[in-house]
C-alpha cells in the first residue's frame, strides 16, 4: 500500500459574513484556490483523479464538482461533497489518503469551502399545510434535549471544567497577537482573490476590548468566539510515486481519525480523537512540533489542549479561528493548510484536530 504526501496546500484569505467574498458562489472562491495548488506544484489539471470538499451550509448539487468544472479540471472528474460540518474540511483530506493508499487515485484535490454571505435559506416544511418554519442551526441529534445551541454547549463546557470568561478572553487575545505577528509569513498559504492578501478579522484585541463584550451564553462573547466566515482551503495529495518525483516540501498523512462523542458536550470531542491518533502512530504529544486546534471557541480549544496534553506554546503558533473566523466546511482544512506550511519551515510531527457539532471530532497526524 502506498503513502500519501501533501505537495501543496493553499487557502483563501477568511473574510467575516458580508465582507470582500460576499458576491462570490462556493465555485468562486474555491476554484482560484485549487488552481493555485496545482500550479505551485507543477501539476497539470488533466492529472487530478478526484476532488473532495467539505461543505455544511450550501443547498446541495455536489459542490465539488461544481469547483472541479470551474477550475477547467477533466469532465471526468466527479467531484465528492461531504457534510460532518466542521470537521468535513479534515474528513475530505482522511478520504484523500485513503484513495491514494489504495491506489485508487493519484492525485486528490482535498479541502472545504463555506459562504456564510451566500448560505441559502433553510426552511423545515410541513405534510399537514402548515407554513414552512424557516430555521438557522440544523438538527444534530434526533433529541431536542441532547441538541443544544452551540453556545450553550460552550458555556456549559466552560462551567464544568472551570475555564473562566477571563481565561477564554486572554486565549483569543493571545489568538489574535499570533496572527499579527504571523501576518507577513501567512502570505505564502493564501490565494489572493478580489485582492484580498490577509483575513481582515485578525485586530489588536485588548482586554479592555475584551470585557465590554456582552455574553451571548453565561462566558461566551463575541471576542471569545469565531465569527461567522466565507472562506476556501484545499491541499494537493498524492501518491508516493509521484512525490519521490517531486522537488519542493513534501509531507507525509500518516494517519487520521473521526470519533463520535457525546452529542451534548461537542467541543470535547476531538479530545479521544487526538489521543487514537497518537497511540495510532505511537508518538506522545511532547514529540509534535506544531498543532493546529480549532478555536471555534475559545474554551473548545483550551478544553482540547488541556484534555490531550498538548503543550499550548507549539498549538496555533501562527493565530487560530478566533483571529480569522468560521467558515465551517473550510476550517478543517485550513487547519491542514496551516499545518503543511508551519512544518516546511520546521520539520517534524504536526497534529490538526477539529470538533463540530453533533458531537464529532476528528484529528490528523502530518510528517514532514
Amino acid at each position: 500500500m502506498t503513502r500519501a504526501y501533501i505537495i501543496a496546500a493553499k487557502r483563501s484569505a477568511v473574510i467575516p459574513r458580508g465582507g470582500a467574498f460576499a458576491d462570490l458562489a462556493l465555485h468562486q472562491l474555491a476554484a482560484p484556490v485549487v488552481l493555485d495548488c496545482l500550479r505551485s506544484a507543477g501539476i497539470a489539471p488533466d492529472q487530478v483523479d478526484e476532488v473532495i470538499a467539505g461543505n455544511a451550509l450550501g443547498a446541495g448539487g455536489n459542490p465539488a464538482r461544481h469547483v472541479a468544472l470551474a477550475a477547467g479540471l477533466p469532465e471526468r472528474v466527479a467531484g465528492l461533497t461531504i457534510d460532518r460540518q466542521c470537521c468535513g474540511g479534515l474528513d475530505a483530506l482522511k478520504l484523500a489518503d485513503a484513495l491514494v493508499r489504495s491506489g485508487q487515485a493519484q492525485v486528490v484535490i482535498a479541502g472545504g469551502v463555506e459562504s456564510y454571505s451566500r448560505a441559502p435559506l433553510r426552511c423545515e416544511t410541513y405534510a399537514d399545510g402548515r407554513a414552512p418554519r424557516a430555521y438557522e442551526q440544523a438538527k444534530f441529534t434526533p433529541w431536542p434535549n441532547r441538541d443544544p445551541a452551540m453556545s450553550d454547549a460552550a458555556d456549559a463546557l466552560a462551567r464544568q471544567l472551570g475555564i473562566e470568561r477571563a481565561d477564554q478572553d486572554a486565549f483569543a487575545i493571545h489568538s489574535h497577537q499570533k496572527a499579527l505577528a504571523a501576518q507577513a509569513r501567512l502570505r505564502d498559504e493564501i490565494t489572493p482573490i478580489n485582492d484580498q492578501l490577509h483575513d481582515t478579522f485578525t485586530r489588536d484585541l485588548t482586554q479592555a476590548l475584551a470585557a465590554r463584550a456582552k455574553p451571548i451564553s453565561g462566558s461566551i462573547t463575541p471576542a471569545n468566539t469565531s465569527v461567522a466566515a466565507d472562506g476556501a482551503a484545499f491541499c494537493l495529495v498524492v501518491s508516493q510515486d509521484i512525490a519521490d518525483r517531486f522537488d519542493g516540501p513534501k509531507v507525509e498523512i500518516v494517519t487520521g481519525c473521526t470519533l463520535g462523542a457525546t452529542p451534548d458536550m461537542p467541543g470535547l470531542a476531538p479530545v479521544a480523537a487526538i489521543k487514537h491518533v497518537l497511540k495510532t502512530a505511537e508518538i506522545t504529544p511532547a514529540q509534535l512540533t506544531v498543532s493546529e486546534v480549532m478555536e471555534a471557541y475559545a474554551v473548545q480549544a483550551l478544553a482540547c489542549i488541556q484534555g490531550a496534553g498538548l503543550t499550548s506554546d507549539q498549538v496555533n503558533v501562527g493565530g487560530g479561528s478566533l483571529a480569522r473566523g468560521h467558515p465551517i466546511g473550510a476550517s478543517g482544512a485550513i487547519n491542514a493548510v496551516r499545518l503543511f506550511h508551519e512544518l516546511k519551515a520546521k520539520s517534524g510531527y504536526g497534529l490538526a484536530a477539529i470538533a463540530a457539532a453533533g458531537g464529532l471530532g476528528t484529528a490528523v497526524l502530518l510528517k514532514a
